[in-house]
């Protein structure tokens, strides 16, 4: 019977850990912007967690009394025209923002890794349709589309977060058909084939896990895109509806009537948009060049 020696194994774990470690710091120092960009996001995601916990006053509730009031110790940000506390519209906000932001992003991407897959393996035909039809999307540029499937929809969370995924599917899609038709010619391929192993089974247990690293850095590189585009259409009216707390309403609620006279309307929603699409471009930047290969030397 074999005699397990403890204190190796903890010595042998506690060697592993550490080299972890060591090695987080190592990428730390070597990609700051990309840490930078990573505690930005971590940060927007704690903010709209804990956003009943960190707000005092309740975003949608309205104080005639104190309207337009410039920030101070009880109201940090000010508050609108409605009296309501800015600080707690902008941090609710966030919830808003990262749900419309993720939730486009992941089905628009599922969707695209769909096509791509399906059209790059199967090619011919299948090709042929499927890239008419992403040809005809790739056409309109993302927020024109997207106010059109807005315009069309109507104004909610839910239509909104299917209004600007289906912009991104063609991007996605391209990039997962790049890489199916060439992982489709390598060995591994050839050899699940003559094993007997199914066309479907092939593509999803080999040909999909190898295109998962271009698909997480576009993911992460369009997080920030459609944040901006939500801001964008909360902006023109077609957004999220009244009276969710949307930092793009806010500033197009505020931009033109009160510029002047209560600039911080405008200031902090737009520092909010311009943080969480730069953290996000930082952060999919520093993770694009640690998964290629290339940038590893």
């Amino acid at each position: 019977m074999a005699v397990i020696n403890y204190d190796s194994e903890l010595r042998r774990a506690g060697a592993h850990a550490t080299h972890g470690w060591r090695r987080l710091a190592f990428l730390g120092q070597r990609y700051l912007l990309g840490t930078i960009g990573l505690f930005i996001m971590l940060t927007f995601v704690w903010v709209a967690a804990a956003a009943d916990l960190i707000c005092r006053f309740d975003p949608l509730s309205v104080d005639s009394a104190h309207r337009l009031a410039a920030p101070s110790a009880q109201h940090w940000l000010g508050t609108d025209s409605f009296g309501r506390d800015v600080w707690s519209r902008i941090v609710h906000g966030a919830r808003i923002s990262l749900a419309v932001g993720i939730g486009s992003t992941a089905l628009g991407s599922s969707i695209g890794v769909l096509v791509g897959l399906v059209s790059g393996y199967l090619s011919g035909w299948v090709d042929l349709v499927f890239q008419r039809v992403t040809d005809i999307l790739q056409a309109l540029p993302l927020l024109v589309l997207a106010l059109v499937m807005t315009a069309a929809l109507g104004p909610s969370l839910p239509n909104v977060i299917l209004a600007i995924a289906i912009p991104l599917i063609p991007t996605v899609s391209r990039v997962i058909r790049a890489n199916t038709l060439a992982l489709r010619e390598l060995q591994f391929v050839e050899a699940a084939k003559s094993i007997g192993m199914s066309e479907t089974r092939i593509a999803i247990r080999h040909v999909l896990p190898n295109t998962l690293a271009p698909l997480i850095v576009l993911a992460t590189a369009q997080l920030g895109s459609t944040i901006l585009t939500e801001a964008s259409l909360s902006f023109l009216g077609l957004g999220i509806p009244e009276p969710y707390p949307s930092w793009g309403r806010m500033l197009s609620e505020s931009a033109a009537e009160y510029v002047r006279t209560a600039p911080w309307l405008v200031i902090f929603p737009g520092i909010a948009i311009s943080l969480a699409v730069f953290g996000t471009n930082l952060f999919g930047d520093a993770l694009r060049d640690i998964l290629d290969p290339r940038q590893r030397g």
